[in-house]
C-alpha cells in the first residue's frame, strides 16, 4: 500500500524525498546512475561513501543532493 501511495502522489514523493535528501550514487557506463543510499544528513552521506570507496576503490560513487 505505502508503495503505490508513493507512486501515484507527487506530494507524498516530494516528502520521502525531503526525508532522506543525501543520496549516495554508483557512476555506472553510458551515463547511467545508480542510487545506493538515501540518507538525512550529509556527514552520514560522507561516511558511507568512504566505506563504499575503500569496499571496492575501483567504482566511482558521488553524493548527490
Amino acid at each position: 500500500m505505502r508503495s503505490s501511495l508513493l507512486r501515484s502522489s507527487s506530494f507524498a514523493m516530494s516528502y520521502y524525498n525531503q526525508l532522506n535528501p543525501w543520496c549516495v550514487v554508483r557512476c555506472l557506463p553510458n551515463a547511467q546512475t545508480q542510487i545506493v543510499a538515501r540518507l538525512r544528513r550529509r556527514p552520514d552521506a560522507e561516511a558511507h561513501l568512504r566505506i563504499l570507496q575503500q569496499l571496492s576503490p575501483t567504482a566511482i560513487y558521488r553524493i548527490v543532493h
